[in-house]
């Protein structure tokens, strides 16, 4: 199948970050046609300006539509899309020159109509987004559900680094309108519809992710309240796994509480751990400072999954309330 290329980007008042999105665009090592179909989500501050400055460098489609959520909007954008294969971005991501070249080097050789790239942070990022990145991405932390090379089939593309063919998105009708949640809950849809989905490590952006430690446990929060309600969807996804930072923060709890009252030695096992996370990201990142950001940030996770997915949990399963009433800020209308 001959591929057009249309990659499809929400934004809400995120102008600075189209600007440095387009940038990297704008030094992709590959020589076929593509489209940027940019969508301002209901945005105050939009990027209308930033788009213009780089309308003669790059082929961007720009609109404008009331806010109904970055589904929603993806799913406006490859409706307007003009190719045959859509690759889905957040505006808070950057290209690695290679990117276009490697996915589309992939498919070649094998066609799937559903994949999902890697995440990795760029020299540029602040020492708190390398720490989130990390907590996010490494085996110890996630155990590796977000990509692996061992999770090549049936894995759940995420929206920031995101492809689908044209043919998938008129089959599923794209995704639905609960946020966050709506990229695993359309790969689910996508398996289920006789399509395969894969990974790509080397197909990975830089992600920015949340700036801050607020920011950043919201996120988190949400998606541990979203994972149960995704589980009822699709009971075939399921795993276990996804009890391990509620386990974790148990875990911590009854560590502490065991360390005061009966031996200081029940601090081992948590210790050992969290001197684990600050070898392996002090490593990876080149500097202990990072490492200790990184041990905090495991703590905002899995206490900000952790609980609530717990509180969820015990909503959707053991009391069966309805999710759009129980958890209103996690659809859009």
């Amino acid at each position: 199948m001959q591929r057009m290329y249309s990659f499809i980007i929400p934004v809400y008042n995120r102008p600075q970050e189209v600007m440095e999105l387009l940038e990297s665009f704008s030094k992709l090592d590959f020589h076929e046609d593509f489209e940027i179909v940019l969508v301002e989500d209901g945005s105050t501050e939009t990027a209308e300006k930033i788009v213009g400055q780089f309308s003669e460098k790059l082929s961007i489609s720009y609109y404008f539509k009331q806010n109904s959520g970055p589904g929603d909007s993806r799913n406006f954008g490859m409706g307007q899309a003009k190719g045959n294969y859509f690759i889905i971005l957040d505006s808070d991501c950057l290209l690695p020159p290679h990117y276009l070249k490697t996915v589309d080097s992939f498919l070649n050789k094998t066609c799937y109509h559903c994949f999902g790239g890697a995440d990795a942070a760029h020299e540029s990022f602040t020492p708190l987004q390398k720490a989130i990145n990390y907590t996010m991405t490494s085996f110890f932390t996630t155990g590796g559900i977000r990509g692996s090379k061992a999770s090549l089939n049936r894995f759940e593309p995420r929206s920031f680094n995101m492809g689908i063919s044209k043919e998938v998105f008129e089959k599923t009708g794209g995704f639905a309108k609960i946020h966050p949640g709506e990229d695993p809950d359309l790969s689910q849809r996508i398996l289920k519809a006789g399509y395969k989905t894969t990974f790509l490590p080397k197909a990975f952006v830089y992600h920015k992710r949340r700036i801050s430690w607020k920011k950043f446990y919201i996120q988190v929060k949400k998606f541990g309240l979203v994972r149960p309600i995704l589980n009822q969807w699709h009971p075939s996804a399921a795993k276990v796994t996804f009890w391990f930072p509620t386990v974790f923060v148990f875990f911590v709890v009854g560590s502490i509480l065991c360390s005061l009252f009966f031996n200081p030695l029940f601090l081992v096992p948590l210790l050992f751990y969290l001197m684990l996370i600050l070898i392996d990201s002090s490593i990876k990142n080149k500097r202990i400072y990072i490492g200790l950001l990184s041990v905090a940030a495991v703590f905002v996770q899995f206490f900000g999954y952790g609980m609530a997915f717990l509180k969820s949990s015990f909503y959707i399963n053991l009391l069966k309330k309805d999710p759009r009433k129980q958890f209103p800020s996690l659809f859009f209308s």
